[in-house]
């Protein structure tokens, strides 16, 4: 008698904008969409780091609840949708309202092409602030000799606060405050980054996915065509 061939296993699956997506033990939805492929817009997530769900982009529906992909485990027989209609406008305002509650200034920015915040926008169709722009004054922080802190970029993603942790093992940076006034702090006697022990080489002084943290002296070294979203189909 012939032993039936046993069949081929099938890793666990959740459905990503109706499409299958395996996972792996431990997975969140962003984790697992990234690895098959899917596009899940984020700004404060990283791979080197732990999560935090800061800012709510990658905000997806699981069963028709929201959640925030980068934090929410991946469940076998889940029906993840990330790019419908509502999403993307919600992604829109949650974008418009980043670019008001700051100064940004992209042509003149030298994260200008390598700046997620900007390629984030690019995709939702941004074309205009919609909201009143509120023009916080935030003086910039030169006083590192290496590296140059400009507040009026900083999203409050909290990649910096995590990486100077997790990373590091320093705490140069923490978040404080309330409301328009919550704002990066620096640990510091004075607050400067030029008294803090940040050293250029920490994973902290490159983690930024805009323009606030900029190591010096090697600003515009890549030129235009070979930024990481230069050559993006958004970029028409």
């Amino acid at each position: 008698m012939n032993n039936p061939t046993p069949a081929p296993f099938t890793p666990p699956c959740f459905e990503f904008d109706g499409q299958p997506v395996p996972l792996q033990p431990g997975d969140t939805i962003l984790q697992a969409a990234q690895r098959a492929g899917h596009d899940v817009p984020h700004l404060c997530w990283h791979p080197d780091v732990s999560a935090s769900a800061s800012c709510r982009v990658c905000t997806v529906q699981v069963d028709g609840r929201p959640v925030a992909a980068c934090t929410t485990t991946a469940a076998a027989g889940q029906r993840v949708q990330c790019h419908t209609s509502e999403l993307r406008t919600h992604r829109l305002h949650l974008l418009q309202m980043l670019f008001v509650e700051g100064n940004h200034f992209c042509p003149g920015c030298e994260k200008s092409g390598n700046c997620l915040l900007q390629e984030q926008a690019a995709q939702a169709g941004m074309t205009e602030l919609h909201y009143e722009a509120l023009n916080p004054e935030r003086p910039v922080d030169a006083s590192h000799p290496d590296v140059l802190f400009e507040p009026n970029r900083c999203i409050l993603c909290q990649l910096c606060v995590r990486a100077s942790d997790e990373i590091d093992g320093k705490q140069v940076f923490a978040i404080g405050g309330h409301g328009i006034g919550t704002r990066l702090l620096i640990n510091s006697e004075s607050g400067q980054l030029g008294d803090s022990n940040l050293d250029v080489t920490d994973r902290a002084a490159h983690i930024c996915p805009v323009g606030a943290l900029l190591p010096k002296r090697v600003g515009f070294a890549v030129p235009m065509g070979q930024r990481t979203y230069d050559n993006e189909e958004t970029r028409g």
